[in-house]
């Protein structure tokens, strides 16, 4: 059960801080998302995210931060293969993630029929 408390207080907090930064800055919503997907590479080739991800796992795998902290890990173990590994390892690691979306944005947009923003 703390699991689940942890996950949502860690992954609410990452969206509090978007929040705050979209709310007290001039800074547009997409590159707080830059910002925050950054941020979670940064944490990661530091060996700090990882310790996030133990504590909260899925609360700080999901939000922004999450992902990056998936590009860089795929980065760094590619690495430890060689150069062409190290440039591909951050997308094959995130494939499975980015394949979900996109089939989850495709099919909700055929169930929904979305309607353009003006």
């Amino acid at each position: 059960m703390m699991e689940y408390l942890y996950a949502f207080l860690t992954g609410g907090a990452i969206c509090v801080v978007g929040q705050i930064l979209m709310d007290a800055t001039k800074l547009t919503a997409p590159r707080v998302l830059v910002l925050l997907v950054s941020a979670g590479a940064v944490l990661q080739a530091l060996g700090l995210y990882e310790h996030l991800v133990e504590f909260a796992a899925t609360g700080a795998r999901v939000p922004l931060p999450g992902f990056g902290y998936n590009l860089a890990r795929g980065a760094m173990e590619g690495a430890e293969q060689g150069l062409l590994e190290a440039l591909t390892g951050g997308v094959k690691a995130a494939a499975g993630g980015i394949s979900v979306a996109i089939g989850w944005g495709y099919l909700m947009a055929v169930i929904f029929n979305p309607k353009s923003v003006r």
